[in-house]
């Protein structure tokens, strides 16, 4: 079992949470991801770690309420517990294997949206820690979608924020915020994280291409049991079929076929989706292994 040390509310429907897990916390890494198991009928709910602390051996947290089994996880309160907690698991960023002088070249900006911007935080705390510059757009629809901003100032060398009806900073998505700092400002970029929706993804990776800043993506959206076996998260990227769990969650946001992943996506919500869907894999040589309909 492992304990819920702090809860709060970041928006109606956005809930931070550490867990007390010292292991886990020990060996995290940014852009990596854990699996959380409510109870012992629980479903598998990967989450990017959004925050550790080895010192207190807490991992953080961050999720939405969009199904049943994180509706259930948001009832839990602090010094409850939940009975699984995995990980880490997936690849860590790419920006963990650089070196300073490497890190001191590149001009990073990550742009991210609702939910995604969870994740950004560790690795924009960890460069940070290693004296490391990077900028940071955080974009919601309005102000009260917004999380983790104060947070989020401590560690970015410049924060911007951009709000689809301007209540907040600037008006507009954070698409056309990096493009106003390029184009207008002036700012250069050789770097880019994009994390938040698919569809976000999707259309803002268009602009960073059309920039010319070379852009990693997270597909942890798209992701259901985290292990590879339900076929959830097959992926195109250029010509290769990945596995966001198993081979991500960070991808080439350039070479990402995020219209056939959006489009499993949708068709796993169902039973006879999920029966289509084994059935196409089968045919072209993928074993899912998710049961179809079963």
């Amino acid at each position: 079992m492992y304990k819920i040390v702090r809860k709060k509310c970041l928006t109606d429907n956005i809930i931070y949470m550490d867990i007390y897990a010292p292991r886990i916390a020990a060996s995290c890494k940014p852009g990596q991801f854990i699996i959380v198991i409510n109870d012992e009928k629980g479903e598998r709910i990967p989450l990017t770690i959004a925050d550790y602390d080895a010192e207190a051996g807490t991992v953080a947290i961050v999720f939405q309420t969009v199904g049943k089994s994180t509706r259930d996880l948001a009832e839990y309160e602090e010094g409850d517990s939940v009975a699984d907690f995995v990980g880490p698991l997936g690849r860590p960023s790419d920006l963990c294997s650089l070196d300073d002088t490497e890190l001191k070249e590149k001009k990073i900006i990550f742009v991210c949206g609702g939910v995604g911007t969870a994740p950004v935080y560790p690795q924009v705390k960890y460069l940070f820690n290693r004296g490391i510059d990077c900028d940071v757009i955080i974009g919601a629809r309005n102000k009260d979608l917004l999380i983790l901003t104060e947070e989020m100032k401590k560690v970015a060398t410049n924060l911007y924020i951009a709000t689809d009806d301007g209540s907040f900073g600037f008006k507009g998505n954070g698409s056309q915020l990096l493009t106003k700092l390029v184009r207008e400002d002036k700012k250069e970029y050789n770097h880019a994280v994009v994390i938040g929706p698919m569809i976000m993804m999707k259309f803002t990776s268009m602009t960073t291409k059309e920039l010319g800043i070379p852009t990693i993506v997270s597909l942890n959206p798209i992701m259901v049991d985290g292990t590879g076996m339900c076929g959830a998260c097959r992926v195109t990227v250029g010509d290769e079929i990945k596995f966001a769990c198993v081979d991500g969650p960070e991808f080439d946001g350039h070479k990402v076929n995020y219209d056939e992943a959006m489009r499993r996506q949708a068709m796993y919500k169902t039973e006879e989706g999920r029966a289509m869907l084994a059935a196409e894999d089968n045919k072209n040589g993928h074993k899912c292994g998710c049961g179809g309909g079963k």
